[in-house]
């Protein structure tokens, strides 16, 4: 297993924020292709930043922009696990690798508390949602199969696993802070063969 790809994805990702900023409107586009190159072949992805966990999904950091203007993470998620409903206070793309995930968008109810649930959406291997608070920010994430991982590839206007962010009640629309941190201490080493 080659780290090039990754490495590749990094110094397009570092030149593109290098050149635009890292705005939404400004970036988007270009690194959705970014991201769908990385995503296009399976064969980069180093085995402890695949590894799934039985109790709870994994946030992988693969990598973290010194200036914290981008970072890249891989989400491994067990047969059954999901995300609480949540938001990301930065844009983001998310792209399918292996498996499938299910999401639903939650936005607020026009009468009342709560949120409202929006339909479910299914990425498969290939495929780039996004979210961000211009486009829609809240919702949960899930394995689609029943039986076996799946892992998805997310690159974010930020540092995430930093970032205070919140989690709500989908029924109240209470909203508690947190910061999710990263599963694991260490970062892939870039540079590896």
């Amino acid at each position: 297993m080659s780290c090039a790809r990754l490495r590749d994805t990094v110094a397009a990702l570092t030149r593109m924020v290098e050149h635009h900023g890292n705005a939404e409107a400004d970036v988007m586009d270009q690194a959705r292709d970014i991201l769908a190159g990385l995503i296009a072949r399976d064969d980069w992805l180093p085995e402890a930043f695949a590894a799934s966990d039985p109790q709870r999904y994994r946030q992988y950091l693969l990598f973290a922009d010194p200036l914290d203007r981008f970072s890249l993470v891989s989400f491994v998620w067990g047969p059954g696990q999901r995300t609480p409903v949540h938001d990301h206070l930065v844009w983001g793309l998310v792209g399918m690798l292996r498996g499938e995930e299910e999401e639903v968008a939650y936005c607020p109810t026009a009468d009342g508390p709560g949120l409202r649930a929006g339909e479910p959406t299914r990425l498969r291997p290939g495929m780039i949602g996004a979210v961000s608070p211009t486009i829609g920010d809240i919702h949960t994430v899930a394995n689609a199969l029943p039986d076996r991982p799946s892992i998805s590839i997310h690159l974010y206007g930020g540092n995430i696993g930093t970032i205070r962010r919140h989690g709500f009640d989908a029924a109240t629309g209470a909203r508690q802070d947190f910061v999710s941190g990263y599963s694991s201490a260490m970062a892939p080493n870039l540079w590896t063969a």
